[in-house]
C-alpha cells in the first residue's frame, strides 16, 4: 500500500477536531492529569459522565512518574491499596501498613484505565481563564501551551462544564485564576488561598481528604491542590491520599449531578 502524507495529516486533524468539538461541553472538566485528577476522571467516567481532562504538559502523570527523588517507586498505605488493586496495579508489601508500587506502572495503568473508561485527555493545553455564569464556574478558557509559553497574542477558546476540578498540584492554577480575576471570596478560612505547608506525610495524607471539596461554586480541588488551597502540608512520595482524594471528589460530584 502506498502511504500518502496528506492522508496521514488529514486523519490526525479530523480525528482531533472531532474530539475537541465533542468536548466543548462536558459534565466534568478536570484540569491536571496527575494521579488524583486521573483517578477522579476514571470514577466519573465509570459512572457514565462525560469527562475531559486538560493537561498543560506533553506528558501526563504529574509527580507520580518520578517516585521519590527520581527513584521510580511510590508508597501507598493500607487504606489506599484497594484503589491500586482496582486499577490492577501490582503492589508489594514493605512493612505493616506500607506497600510499594512501580511508579511508571502505576501512572500508565491509571491513565490507560481512565481512557478506556471513556475519559478524553487533551494534553499540551493550558487553562488561562474560567467561564463564570450566575456566580459559579461553568467552564474553562483554553490556549495551546506552546502559544501560552511563547506569549503569543492568540485568543483562546471557551469550553463548558457542569463541574470543574482543579487537580494541578502545588500550583492550584485554576483556583489562582478565580482568586485573582474574580476577586471573590473562596470557601477557605481566609477567603483566599491559604498556601501549602512543609512536608509532613502523616498530617498531609489526612488533610488531603478533609480538604478535597468545593472551593468556589462549581470548582472543586483534589490531591495536592486541595492542601495548597486550604493550607495543608505536602505529603511527598506517598500517594494514597492522592488516590483517595480523586475518588472522594468524584463521589461528591456524582452526588450533585445525580
Amino acid at each position: 500500500m502506498r502511504l500518502d502524507d496528506v492522508t496521514v495529516s488529514r486523519a490526525i486533524v479530523e480525528r482531533y477536531t472531532e474530539d475537541l468539538l465533542n468536548y466543548l461541553k462536558s459534565d466534568v472538566a478536570v484540569v491536571g492529569a496527575g494521579p488524583s485528577g486521573l483517578t477522579a476522571a476514571y470514577y466519573l467516567a465509570q459512572a457514565g459522565k462525560k469527562v475531559a481532562v486538560f493537561e498543560s504538559r506533553l506528558s501526563i502523570g504529574g509527580g507520580m512518574w518520578g517516585g521519590g527523588m527520581m527513584f521510580n517507586h511510590i508508597v501507598v498505605q493500607e487504606d489506599a491499596k484497594a484503589i491500586l488493586d482496582e486499577f490492577d496495579v501490582r503492589t508489594r508489601p514493605y512493612t505493616e501498613g506500607y506497600y510499594t508500587a512501580d511508579s511508571v506502572e502505576a501512572i500508565t495503568t491509571i491513565a490507560s484505565k481512565a481512557v478506556k473508561a471513556g475519559v478524553k485527555i487533551f494534553n499540551l493545553i493550558t487553562v488561562e481563564d474560567v467561564l463564570v455564569r450566575d456566580g459559579r464556574v461553568a467552564g474553562l478558557v483554553l490556549l495551546w501551551t506552546a502559544a501560552h509559553m511563547a506569549r503569543l497574542h492568540v485568543d483562546p477558546i471557551g469550553v463548558e462544564a457542569k463541574e470543574v476540578i482543579d487537580s494541578t498540584g502545588h500550583e492550584c492554577a485554576v483556583v489562582h485564576i478565580v482568586q485573582d480575576k474574580l476577586r471573590a471570596p473562596l470557601l477557605t478560612p481566609s477567603g483566599r488561598i491559604e498556601g501549602e505547608r512543609s512536608l509532613w506525610a502523616e498530617q498531609a495524607e489526612a488533610a488531603t481528604l478533609v480538604n478535597t471539596r468545593e472551593v468556589y461554586p462549581g470548582l472543586w480541588v483534589c490531591g495536592m491542590a486541595a492542601n495548597a488551597v486550604f493550607g495543608g502540608h505536602r505529603m511527598g512520595p506517598i500517594f494514597g491520599g492522592m488516590l483517595l482524594s480523586g475518588r472522594k471528589v468524584a463521589d461528591a460530584i456524582l452526588a450533585r449531578l445525580q
